[in-house]
């Protein structure tokens, strides 16, 4: 691997660990996920990196639940989690708890106590956070830090046994109070907390924290190299102190290395707070196509190929940074655009009538279902006196750079004839309902005559009337107005919702979407990339918009609301 050109950074680092003296056959990855709440475009990230390493360098990978905290965590979460993961086309060598270890780490938990480096605090949280102080001014040491070895053993045995309620006491590693970096100022390694765990039931009733528990089982596992996201820098002098602790000869010490968070604008990546928009039912759950999650963006129509192509691009860095959305959205269509059947729906439909044609006459014209795909074939679509186009396609009385049907101008229907608008009919209030035209026979697309390759200025989509479906059409777009709505800590963030992000309306499609099944996709022409949704049933076939066809958003927005 001398020659081979490194894609980021921790490949670099990996690289050079292996020249020096640490075994390739020893490499080996985790994915630690927390099981409360589903996985979201940052942790794609994440799993992008781990598993493709893995990948690269043939070597195992663990998929390792956090699951240090049963008042959030829940199986749903441990399915969602691994369903996930498999979407995005990887697997793991190993399924593996924390909870697994809970004995282990208990038992090393007293060994620390027994060598004089922990000891059990029974002072408040408060009280705890207060004595730390700050990076600036040395910590303020516990009354309880000297308390004798054999009474803290005690008291941790009676914590795990249950004799005292929560927040009575908690274990403390013993390091340094005066240390700058806070995380080293004497960090609880265990509190008490009764609930039933999700695997283990009500067998303990004390829990390790994330920095006691998170080195060790990366020991356990004998993982390499721990990666995390930046903001887990500080933290590792402790992961290493912890290891100092219990690291034997001759087996692997792993390493944290940290790379900076996936940040993406208009969207907001913390689990509590997407938890949030649950709960005040701002979207309808985990899976709402509005969300960042893995599982929303599925059901929104977004391939597990579109979403690791995302990730390629944006790549690993050390600095945090913030990647626009539409870069993710860029990823989508390019695919889409290759794999995707055109067809023609009607989203805003207006009755147009073609005057001259035929009153029952039905004709099944040849439409190409994807040009980008010449295998995709051809399908037959039913052309006939009535049909529905969009509203916006008409004008009565038209400006000069309108390239769609007005009164007297002519335009081609896709796949079809060149028409010429006559005419409307009007409501009481005014507004149109009916649009006339002529047609002009020997103008039909394909027919290979003179007069059908003359050229218009306009193509509009339609759907012939007799023929179509009824569908729902369900229009996102992005959950925020501001590219950062995290950013403002003195405002809630809800106050940055988008009320326009989502639009549902009733429309027309073509009689060949009657066949769409769940999670197909389709190109609505002119329109943009839309998936069935999951609520489709019988004759309601619901459409979820996964992006329209060109990047509007970043134009009109670049500069978020004034």
């Amino acid at each position: 691997m001398s020659d081979h050109t490194f894609s980021n950074f921790i490949e670099e680092i990996i690289e050079n660990d292996l020249k020096g003296d640490f075994i390739r056959e020893h490499l080996r990855f985790r994915f630690p996920p927390e099981p409360n709440g589903h996985l979201h475009i940052g942790h794609a990230k994440a799993i992008c990196l781990n598993f493709g390493l893995s990948e690269y360098y043939r070597t195992p990978v663990n998929l390792r639940f956090d699951d240090t905290n049963p008042a959030k965590e829940e199986q749903t979460y441990v399915e969602s989690i691994k369903k996930d993961i498999q979407w995005l086309g990887f697997r793991w060598n190993k399924e593996c708890y924390t909870s697994d270890y809970f004995e282990q780490l208990y038992h090393w938990a007293q060994e620390l106590i027994q060598e004089g480096k922990a000891y059990i605090d029974e002072q408040t949280q408060e009280e705890i956070i207060a004595q730390r102080k700050t990076p600036f001014e040395s910590g303020i040491e516990s009354l309880y830090r000297e308390r004798p070895t054999q009474e803290s053993l005690e008291l941790f045995e009676n914590m795990r046994s249950g004799k005292f309620e929560e927040g009575y006491c908690v274990l403390r590693a013993k390091i340094d109070m005066k240390a700058p970096n806070m995380n080293l100022r004497d960090p609880v390694m265990y509190r008490i907390l009764k609930k039933a765990h999700q695997r283990t039931g009500k067998q303990w009733c004390i829990y390790p924290t994330y920095d006691w528990a998170h080195g060790q089982s990366d020991y356990i596992e004998q993982i390499s190299h721990s990666l995390c996201s930046l903001e887990f820098d500080n933290h590792r002098p402790l992961y290493d102190w912890y290891l100092d602790q219990i690291c034997k000869q001759g087996r692997i010490r792993p390493k944290q290395r940290e790379f900076a968070r996936l940040n993406l604008s208009h969207t907001i990546m913390s689990k509590r707070k997407l938890q949030r928009l649950i709960q005040e039912k701002t979207v309808t759950a985990w899976d709402d196509p509005r969300m960042p999650t893995l599982s929303g963006l599925r059901r929104r129509g977004y391939t597990a190929e579109a979403i690791r192509n995302f990730c390629q691009r944006i790549g690993i860095a050390k600095r945090e940074n913030v990647i626009e959305v539409s870069l993710l959205e860029f990823s989508i269509r390019e695919q889409l655009n290759k794999i995707t059947p055109r067809v023609m729906a009607v989203l805003d439909p207006v009755k147009l009538i073609i005057e001259n044609y035929p009153e029952s006459q039905t004709e099944w014209l040849e439409a190409e279902n994807n040009p980008e795909d010449p295998k995709a074939g051809a399908r037959k679509i039913p052309f006939s006196k009535i049909l529905y186009i969009e509203r916006e396609d008409f004008m009565e009385i038209a400006p000069k750079k309108f390239f769609r049907l007005s009164i007297g101008s002519e335009i081609r229907l896709k796949n079809a004839y060149i028409i010429k608008g006559s005419g409307v009919l009007k409501d009481d209030d005014g507004k149109i309902i009916e649009i006339y035209a002529q047609y002009d026979p020997e103008s039909r697309s394909g027919s290979g005559t003179e007069e059908s390759l003359r050229k218009v200025k306009g193509t509009l989509h339609w759907v012939s009337a007799a023929h179509s479906i009824d569908i729902e059409a369900r229009l996102y777009d992005q959950l925020f107005l501001v590219p950062a709505p995290e950013a403002c800590k003195e405002e809630d963030f809800m106050n940055f919702m988008n009320p326009d992000s989502l639009k549902i309306v009733k429309g027309y499609g073509e009689l060949s979407l009657k066949k769409a099944r769940e999670g197909e996709r389709f190109q609505f022409q002119r329109t943009g990339y839309f998936c069935v949704d999951r609520e489709s049933s019988g004759e309601r076939i619901v459409f979820n918009r996964t992006v329209t066809l060109k990047d509007s958003w970043a134009k009109e927005n670049k500069n978020g609301p004034k």
